[in-house]
């Protein structure tokens, strides 16, 4: 695993409104090469620690780079991670997709490469990489960006038969995780298809689908389930994201608001918090909302 969380800059901790937020204190609040996406909970080194997962593009729209920001909540620092392909002869290369969801199982790093099936990356090995080869892993030019970076390696491409816009942990009603997971699809539309699926092994098998719905929510950016409790985010433009809570089949919008932009979600069982995060420019926020806000 990786070495201590290193930080030039923290993400601002505060309440509001009854929830927690994380500002990011840079130019990431602002920036258009890259996007936040995905979100997911975990523990690292003995602390509370969130992973959120981001992409490059050019101004043209193509995909450069993608890594994973790992926020020890209890010291609001961070560790940026790439995510990175190795090729026959050893060099990595930049994993080149667009990072729309997460779902962290110990040392398996499940990311959603939207319409390109699910991508794992192995966590129980890093590697250090400088200079120009560090550039290239963030998808970055010239010799002020990246001088050193850490990386992790995709291990395996599982085939999916969604879009694979996104994917979501379940977890029973005593916030024991399950080896299943939800994949979804952005849609404009009304047609977007939330999945569960089991998890692959280790070494070998794939995705197995279970069941299969379609919620009848454009515009859905995350799905989580907690016990018979499945909750689904709605982007709105420039609006505050809507919740839907409810069973599979028949989700109810909450009255409980999301991020403006908001995107994937997360259950924290140790915080008792729904994550979830803004991608839109000058409107960035990671947000927990109190399980008992959500009547958990």
């Amino acid at each position: 695993m990786f070495g201590l969380f290193g930080s030039m800059w923290r993400p601002l901790r505060h309440r509001r409104r009854g929830v927690v937020e994380l500002k990011w204190l840079s130019a990431r609040t602002y920036t258009t090469k890259w996007y936040p996406q995905g979100i997911d909970f975990g523990t690292w080194q003995g602390r509370r620690t969130l992973a959120v997962s981001w992409f490059r593009r050019d101004k043209t729209g193509q995909h450069l780079a993608s890594r994973v920001t790992f926020i020890d909540l209890e010291r609001s620092r961070h560790l940026d991670v790439a995510l990175t392909i190795e090729g026959d002869d050893g060099e990595l290369a930049p994993a080149q997709i667009h990072a729309g969801g997460l779902a962290w199982f110990g040392d398996r790093l499940f990311v959603a490469a939207t319409g390109q099936g699910i991508w794992e990356f192995d966590m129980s090995e890093s590697r250090r990489i400088r200079g120009a080869a560090a550039r290239r892993m963030v998808g970055a030019r010239g010799r002020g960006f990246g001088a050193v970076a850490l990386a992790v390696v995709r291990t395996r491409v599982h085939p999916v038969p969604l879009r694979c816009s996104f994917l979501g942990r379940m977890f029973d009603t005593h916030g024991t995780s399950l080896p299943r997971v939800l994949i979804g699809e952005y849609r404009g539309d009304k047609l977007g298809r939330i999945g569960e699926f089991t998890i692959p092994g280790h070494v070998e098998g794939s995705f197995v689908s279970v069941d299969q719905s379609s919620p009848q929510i454009a515009r859905m950016q995350g799905a989580v389930q907690w016990g018979d409790r499945r909750f689904i985010s709605q982007s709105r433009g420039l609006q505050p994201g809507a919740l839907w809570d409810g069973d599979g089949a028949t989700p109810q919008r909450s009255d409980v608001p999301l991020p403006i932009g908001c995107e994937d979600l997360a259950l924290d069982p140790e915080g008792r918090m729904l994550w979830s995060l803004g991608e839109h420019p000058w409107r960035r926020v990671v947000r927990g909302i109190p399980f008992d806000r959500l009547g958990l």
